[in-house]
């Protein structure tokens, strides 16, 4: 006769693997994609283009300082506006818009939110100077600390003491003593 092997034990054991799977697949925030790209959309105007903007300015010389215009409008050809839009792959988005009017082909008046001071690719290079310079920090306290510790291995430390009154703790120094010479 055939001996009957009990399954339910094993049910028991593929149900918490399944229910264990199934839970740490919805703890994840980002459900399996490794990567999102961000969305970067218009004219990156800084605060140092802005500078560059003059009053009575043609529309050639706004578009040397600034770029080109990312909406003009037939309706407003006198107008034209630098909107930009940046979503990170995982953050919150950055919305910013600048506008230029002109009459008679001459820069009137511009407004705007405020503009950074720099682009994106300066931000990056600004970001890993700093952290250069502060690993630089970190590995001269390093080295400094490693040269103390063989310092010490070589030569341990000892406390030298120092007499408090040299005549009379070393009477015998030559020129410190009172007996007439022979």
């Amino acid at each position: 006769m055939i001996a009957r092997i009990s399954l339910r034990p094993l049910k028991g054991l593929a149900v918490a693997v399944l229910a264990a799977s199934a839970l740490t697949a919805c703890s994840s925030g980002k459900w399996g994609f490794p990567y999102k790209a961000g969305v970067q959309q218009g004219n990156w105007i800084t605060k140092e283009q802005v500078a560059l903007l003059q009053q009575g300015m043609s529309r050639e010389q706004v578009r040397f300082a600034l770029g080109s215009p990312t909406l003009t409008s037939v309706l407003h050809a006198d107008r034209w506006d630098y909107p930009y839009y940046f979503k990170p792959g995982y953050g919150k988005a950055q919305e910013r818009q600048f506008t230029v009017w002109f009459e008679n082909d001459h820069l009137v008046r511009w407004s705007g939110d405020e503009q950074p001071d720099l682009q994106p690719f300066q931000i990056e290079k600004v970001n890993a100077k700093q952290e250069e310079k502060a690993d630089a920090q970190v590995d001269t306290a390093e080295k400094r600390q490693e040269g103390i510790d063989k310092a010490e291995k070589v030569r341990p430390h000892v406390d030298v003491t120092t007499p408090d009154n040299p005549t009379l703790d070393y009477p015998g120094e030559p020129g410190q003593t009172f007996e007439p010479l022979k």
